[in-house]
């Protein structure tokens, strides 16, 4: 069947169930553009790239599938970059599709060419340029399966608009998949043996488990896991929700502005199972103290990632879920734990989530913590929630359990500010039939609340909770402890009223600014219809604890500013 490339490559992303593109339109993707006109995939214009972006890897988390992204080239293209730097480091399946000035003009600095493939080789984890129209439908094949396979994350597709307009005899690609790529799934057989073994001997185990073991899918075989060995789990902040967070062998995250009982725990257990997870600073603190009695296991799908940053004792290569299937019927079920699950009772009855009111935050006004356990109150815990990056995504992460895989969206390795609101949209597009919550901050939300008018366009009932505090609060408590208290770019002068900036769009604007309005004007906000805004005062001299200070192990985390003495 003869047909142009731009048409073959919308028949190819219909072959691969592709629902949704997220894109911004330009002079190099008109062609495809073109023949997107009257198809079924749906598509949903942002307010700027690295939204499109951003909404993908939204998509792609509620619903496991792909996402995909459509962008022109030059500035379109470049405007992905953050959003695909951060797709790479949370290993979130995007497929990326730029338009390129043509063949015959590249490398002649031409009006909006830019070397995208060259510019994203670090950050994807494979890219195109297409130089042969017929080449086109084998490489989309191979870019989703590239995406979604092994560990997952971004690919792109650059494509000159010539090649776009080539004519080619369109067929489905039998072989497709890249020589060299073969990721393991099954562990080997022999390094399961020693984990049951080691496990098997184990007297004070914890489960350390990441983002890998929602790609999985697998809960069930980690609620199996902990409750047969009888072992407490902590998550990181990518892992929240891979273990529910309601169950009592449930530890919270850990790390840097982890729970201080996960802290201890991990810094005292005899072996440490790691699942899915990637040993990242923010989880280890100072690596040299981290663990000091444990062996580990490390599974992981990523061969790259076991051993990078700690010592292990049992490396195992594999799908978590397929490797914890062949790992359960080798382990002997432990009766009970008492003496090691009562220490761990002990400690986090001895420290709480600390919520101390810090000197300047007058009594009357609210505490981000606050809001965050209110919306815990008014959803029961059920709904997706979204954040954006700084103070409000650790009060999320502390204080709103998590029992569902695929329900807690945030930036973890790059730390995007900006991310939650195009990201909120892609979740809510995957999951429209549940109540999806972005937990941003006044920072942070100024970055992408253009794309506030892409969820009333497509009519998203986005709920939005700002926690505004008028500054960089994230920044200056990272100065107050580092910088001698010396702040500098830190507090915003020209803020804007976000509840009439959503009224502005002909959307709901809610402002709180007493404790006592918070439960009611909440619980009106989150039974709206359409997208919402709601803008909290919060003080803005509260800090986030417990807090592990540079150079610190995890059992030194502080729980106020009075046991500082720095």
């Amino acid at each position: 069947m003869k047909m142009k490339a731009a048409q073959a490559l919308i028949k190819c992303l219909e072959l691969e169930e592709v629902e949704i593109i997220f894109g911004y339109p330009g002079g190099a993707v008109l062609p495809i553009y073109d023949a997107l006109y009257g198809k079924g995939i749906k598509h949903v214009l942002v307010r700027q790239e690295q939204g499109a972006v951003h909404a993908a890897n939204g998509y792609a988390r509620v619903t496991g599938k792909t996402g995909v992204v459509l962008a022109t080239s030059g500035p379109g293209a470049t405007n992905l970059v953050t959003g695909i730097a951060n797709a790479y480091m949370d290993s979130i399946p995007v497929v990326l599709i730029t338009g390129q000035v043509s063949t015959g003009m590249v490398g002649t600095d031409a009006f909006q060419e830019v070397d995208i493939t060259g510019i994203t080789i670090p950050i994807t984890k494979h890219n195109y340029l297409v130089k042969n129209a017929q080449d086109l439908p084998r490489i989309v094949k191979q870019a989703f399966y590239l995406a979604r396979s092994g560990r997952p994350g971004p690919v792109l597709i650059d494509i000159p608009r010539d090649v776009q307009e080539q004519e080619i005899e369109f067929a489905i690609p039998e072989d497709f998949r890249p020589q060299g790529y073969k990721p393991t799934y099954r562990g080997n057989a022999r390094q399961v043996k020693l984990a049951a073994e080691l496990l098997n001997q184990a007297q004070r185990p914890v489960l350390y488990v990441g983002g890998g073991a929602i790609h999985a899918g697998a809960q069930p075989e980690l609620v199996a896991l902990a409750e047969k060995l009888q072992a407490p789990v902590t998550t990181t902040l990518m892992g929240l929700g891979a273990f529910p967070g309601g169950h009592p062998l449930a530890l919270g995250m850990l790390g840097l502005h982890g729970w201080k009982s996960a802290n201890l725990a991990v810094q005292n257990c005899d072996v440490l199972v790691s699942l899915g997870a990637r040993f990242d600073d923010r989880v280890t603190g100072a690596v040299e103290k981290f663990a000091p009695q444990a062996r580990i296991i490390h599974i992981d799908i990523d061969p790259a990632e076991i051993g990078k940053n700690v010592r292990v004792d049992v490396p195992i290569v594999g799908d978590v879920r397929l490797v914890l299937q062949d790992l359960l019927p080798r382990l002997e079920p432990v009766a009970s734990r008492e003496e090691w699950l009562a220490q761990i009772r002990q400690w986090q009855r001895q420290y709480p989530l600390p919520t101390p009111r810090e000197k300047g935050c007058p009594q009357a006004q609210i505490q981000g913590w606050e809001v965050i356990q209110a919306l815990y109150r008014l959803t029961g815990g059920e709904a997706i929630i979204v954040t954006d990056v700084g103070q409000h995504q650790m009060w999320a992460a502390q204080h709103f359990p998590v029992n569902r895989p695929r329900s807690f969206l945030s930036s973890g390795g790059l730390g995007t500010m900006g991310y939650g609101m195009p990201a909120a949209v892609g979740a809510q597009m995957g999951r429209p039939g549940e109540k999806v919550i972005l937990i941003t901050g006044d920072g942070s939300f100024q970055m992408s609340m253009n794309e506030f008018g892409t969820a009333v366009e497509q009519g998203l009932p986005v709920k939005v909770i700002v926690l505004n505090n008028r500054q960089l609060a994230m920044v200056r408590q990272l100065q107050e402890f580092y910088c001698g208290g010396r702040y500098l770019g830190v507090d915003y002068t020209g803020q804007p009223d976000f509840a009439m900036f959503a009224r502005c769009y002909g959307a709901r604007g809610y402002s709180i600014n007493r404790r006592e309005e918070l439960e009611a004007i909440l619980k009106e906000a989150l039974t709206e219809k359409g997208p919402v805004i709601v803008d909290i005062s919060v003080c803005g001299r509260e800090n986030v604890y417990p807090m592990v200070l540079g150079g610190c192990g995890l059992e030194e985390a502080i729980t106020s500013k009075e046991e500082w003495n720095g």
